[in-house]
């Protein structure tokens, strides 16, 4: 078993000389861990590939794919291992795969997807430059403002001011600073903001339960990897208590959330891919540089609606 073991590892990074030899560029895609919404991203980056000439059905690309399934020392092992395979490029989803690239590479260009903006993940110098590797595409956390204010123009508080709860991963900076962001914008509008911390999936089930209990009018679903990663548990416990769920991720709302403005999932890995192809065709990055999310969208769920009881602006689309 061993020796076969050894022999594949071989075959293997024999494959992977044979690809750089031969011009066929090799990327290695690595994601945090497993989730339906994030999991479109991939698909538009890989379309987007595609469309520019860069497929593996064809012999033109090679992609080594790794998905660390949440655990942070076997991210940073992918990241080292693309490294050592000399990959032409590492795709980034989400956020943590992104951090983890930049920390173990200077050289390898990297192409982030549903990431936040440099500033936002603390990598920029101390001159406030992003990484010289860095490209891809990016997102502030402006989009917030649209999506959390959108509850108290849908919802009646059962009593008094109206109370949002939320769950909140307070190792993550992004998650910290959506949080922050959202209580300016709670106080700003009247409302009352119940925000817990939670440090792995394995809280979330009983952080959120414990939210539930405080009699809250809606729970709002902010842009956390946790979040991503234990949103069926969070959709389930809230649809038992009938508490409607609002997120600034439109990719939630097919999972169950009410309604959202944010980036679309698909386009922002699609939009990734453009410009990882374009490097592959030019085997250059000048004039490149991360870029911010283009399309975004107002979307909504017709069957959380109709469970609800609650009305969403004709602005907003349903989801399919």
């Amino acid at each position: 078993m061993k020796k076969w073991l050894l022999f594949s590892g071989l075959a293997f990074c024999m494959a992977c000389n044979h690809q750089r030899n031969s011009g066929v560029p090799v990327i290695g895609f690595a994601d945090a861990f497993q989730d339906n919404t994030i999991e479109q991203a991939k698909t538009g980056f890989m379309d987007a590939l595609r469309k520019n000439g860069f497929d593996e059905k064809k012999g033109t690309l090679k992609m080594i794919y790794r998905n660390a399934q949440g655990n942070i020392p076997t991210l940073t092992q992918i990241i080292r291992y693309f490294i050592s395979q000399q990959v032409t490029l590492i795709a980034t989803n989400p956020s943590l795969s992104t951090i983890t690239a930049v920390q173990n590479t200077k050289d390898i260009p990297i192409f982030m997807m549903v990431s936040p903006t440099p500033s936002l993940m603390k990598i920029n110098d101390s001159a406030g430059r992003p990484p010289g590797n860095l490209f891809g595409v990016g997102e502030t956390l402006d989009y917030i403002d649209t999506s959390f204010l959108l509850i108290p123009k849908v919802v009646k508080p059962k009593s008094g001011r109206l109370t949002v709860g939320m769950i909140f991963n307070q190792s993550e900076p992004q998650s910290v600073e959506s949080m922050e962001r959202i209580r300016k914008l709670a106080a700003g509008n009247q409302i009352k903001l119940i925000a817990l911390p939670v440090n792995s999936t394995a809280d979330v089930q009983l952080v959120t339960a414990s939210l539930l209990s405080g009699n809250i009018d809606v729970f709002f679903a902010n842009p956390d990897n946790i979040v991503f990663e234990s949103f069926e548990t969070i959709i389930q416990s809230c649809n038992q208590k009938n508490i409607p769920v609002f997120t600034s991720e439109a990719g939630l709302v097919s999972r169950g959330a009410l309604a959202a403005y944010g980036a679309d999932i698909y386009q922002w890995g699609y939009q990734a891919g453009e410009e990882a192809a374009i490097y592959l065709k030019t085997k250059s990055t000048a004039g490149l540089h991360w870029e911010m999310v283009r399309v975004r969208k107002k979307v909504y769920n017709p069957a959380a609606s109709k469970k609800t009881g609650l009305s969403i602006p004709s602005d907003f689309q349903p989801v399919p």
